[in-house]
């Protein structure tokens, strides 16, 4: 991404979202949840202690008992509800943006949650009408740290083409309830996830509107710790293991990450204003604030989206950066999300001047 410099470089100009409705999380607990686990101690536990309020479901288990349908019935509804959704992020950003839909030169779709081929990419590509000659990356499975290497893919894009590019990340976890028997990390699963589309716009730094220059994107792999957390395909849609080691895992590679990411360029954490924290939960947030040295005011916007969206999987670390924006030019921020791996990912951006009016967040 460095080699880039000379011709500039991939700037954040845009976000958009779309969520499905909102319910509220301890009613959700009491009018189905606390039926559906016979009204399981360490199940009500895990919901208080999750510090969600809100959570967006297409799959709410007031109108719809996933729990029992096939896989193949949840990626027929996958489709059904992910692409309003899609359709209506990409708009949003397309238009702050001021860019036409034929002016995108690569959209990468990212999802663990739904599959089709068809998929989104194409039909999305297809009702917007985008060009022809359109190129399209889907990235498919990695789990909730998958928005940085498509990121880091787009960014490589807009720096050797010099084009627009969409990132759209597109997760619907509602649809993966699973059928019982119920342990304690099913009851994490269902107390954290909920469904978010987030995108962005990313351009070539010339002549862009303010913003957020891609500076650089790390990934670590621990490969000792692989079977900490997973995301199975199974005849019942797709079921989560999550080891109560994930928190130290991540806390012991998030520093290592960090400093590839600032050391080579001359930073340390102290230059960092601004930091996006992917809440997996909030012992991760607690963690990795830990072993960061990082104060309250560093991590609420963490805590935030956590608190009024859950955790959305790829999407979440789209709507914690957008919810930071504007960004003073010249601060940096450092994006760190994790998933099965057990991979830690992170991006370094920078707040950039422009030419046209200042980067909005999303309502």
């Amino acid at each position: 991404m460095e080699s880039g410099a000379n011709r500039g470089c991939a700037r954040i100009v845009a976000f958009g979202q779309a969520t499905p409705p909102a319910y509220d999380q301890m009613k959700l607990w009491g009018d189905h949840y606390a039926n559906y686990v016979s009204h399981d101690g360490v199940a009500e536990r895990v919901w208080r202690r999750a510090e969600v309020r809100t959570r967006h479901l297409t799959a709410s288990p007031v109108h719809d008992d996933v729990s029992r349908w096939s896989t193949a019935q949840r990626m027929r509804r996958f489709i059904d509800d992910a692409l309003p959704l899609a359709k209506e992020a990409v708009g949003n950003a397309l238009m702050a943006a001021t860019i036409i839909p034929e002016e995108v030169g690569l959209l990468a779709t990212v999802s663990c949650t739904g599959y089709a081929n068809p998929g989104l990419d194409v039909h999305l590509a297809k009702d917007l009408g985008m060009h022809p000659a359109l190129r399209r990356l889907a990235i498919g499975h990695m789990g909730c740290y998958a928005a940085v290497p498509g990121l880091a893919a787009a960014t490589d894009y807009v720096i050797a083409q010099r084009q627009p590019a969409l990132l759209v990340c597109t997760e619907l976890p509602s649809l993966h309830v699973q059928p019982p028997p119920h342990d304690t990390q099913q009851a994490v699963a269902h107390a954290l996830f909920g469904d978010a589309c987030a995108t962005l716009v990313l351009a070539p730094s010339q002549n862009a509107c303010e913003g957020l220059d891609v500076i650089a994107v790390e990934t670590l792999t621990d490969v000792g710790s692989t079977a900490d957390m997973t995301w199975d395909i199974t005849d019942h849609g797709f079921r989560m293991t999550l080891s109560s080691r994930v928190p130290a895992v991540v806390a012991r590679n998030a520093p290592m990450l960090v400093d590839r990411l600032l050391s080579g360029r001359g930073l340390s954490p102290d230059d960092v204003r601004h930091w996006a924290i992917h809440p997996g939960g909030p012992r991760i947030i607690d963690k990795v604030q830990e072993v960061l040295s990082l104060s309250d005011v560093q991590v609420k916007w963490s805590r935030d989206i956590l608190a009024r969206y859950g955790n959305c999987s790829s999407a979440t670390i789209l709507l914690i950066i957008a919810s930071m924006c504007p960004v003073a030019v010249g601060d940096y921020v450092v994006a760190i999300a994790f998933g099965p791996g057990l991979t830690v990912t992170g991006a370094l951006l920078q707040g950039a001047a422009g030419v046209k009016p200042t980067l909005a967040p999303p309502n």
